[in-house]
């Protein structure tokens, strides 16, 4: 099948049959959240932001270059005490039960150069409910409240990190184990290369380098 994550396969529940499909084919590592979950995350993550201010939202992989919500602005920004890494393996959009591809996550330490995209206080609710169906459900990622940098600004916003309760969450992984998983994985959202790749090319645009991700594209063998 075409898959696309938009905002319209995220609202009309494309994405979430699509997950649901592949649980059913298999995967059974693949736990998803309830509805009843999925509010109380929310209004938990909520509770803590005034209703009345705009809300930010970090992101360090493909909400980047395909954040699929409305915001009215992006910009630079840099995370302490969190770091980008391949330490969620998955069965489906960039891989397959036979092929399991790698996600990028953060984890504990470090620190991590991404985007922040700023929220409009009317849409909050909304657009974070259509960002839940995305980072939220399969329950792989916990919403968590961090402080960035902009500059000399500091502000506070929403992100996304690793559950590491999860039963595909990998603690440790080689650079060399990671570059092998990546070179042949690929699903129904595309090639996990194309996804690393695509993730370092729109850092670059804003002038960021990984010094890891770098160092797994190095290890990868020629297409």
């Amino acid at each position: 099948m075409t898959l696309k994550i938009t905002r319209e396969t995220l609202r009309d529940g494309t994405l979430r049959r699509y997950r649901q499909a592949q649980v059913i084919c298999g995967a059974e590592d693949t736990p998803h959240r309830t509805e009843a979950e999925m509010e109380q995350l929310l209004e938990a993550s909520l509770a803590r932001h005034d209703p009345a201010r705009d809300l930010w939202v970090f992101g360090y992989g493909s909400l980047i270059w395909n954040p699929a919500f409305e915001h009215v602005e992006r910009r630079p920004a840099l995370l302490h005490g969190w770091h980008r890494r391949f330490c969620l393996k998955i069965f489906m959009g960039r891989g397959t039960l036979q092929t399991p591809a790698l996600m990028l996550a953060l984890d504990h330490g470090g620190a991590c150069k991404g985007v922040a995209f700023r929220i409009t206080a009317p849409l909050v609710r909304e657009e974070l409910g259509i960002l839940w169906q995305r980072e939220m459900y399969g329950g792989a990622y916990n919403a968590h409240w961090v402080e960035l940098r902009a500059g000399q600004e500091r502000f506070p916003a929403l992100t996304f990190v690793i559950n590491p309760a999860h039963p595909r969450y990998i603690k440790e992984l080689s650079v060399a184990e990671t570059a092998a998983i990546i070179a042949t994985a690929r699903g129904d959202l595309g090639s996990c290369r194309e996804y690393l790749e695509n993730t370092m090319a729109h850092l670059r645009e804003l002038g960021f380098e990984d010094a890891g991700l770098a160092r797994i594209a190095a290890a990868l063998p020629n297409p």
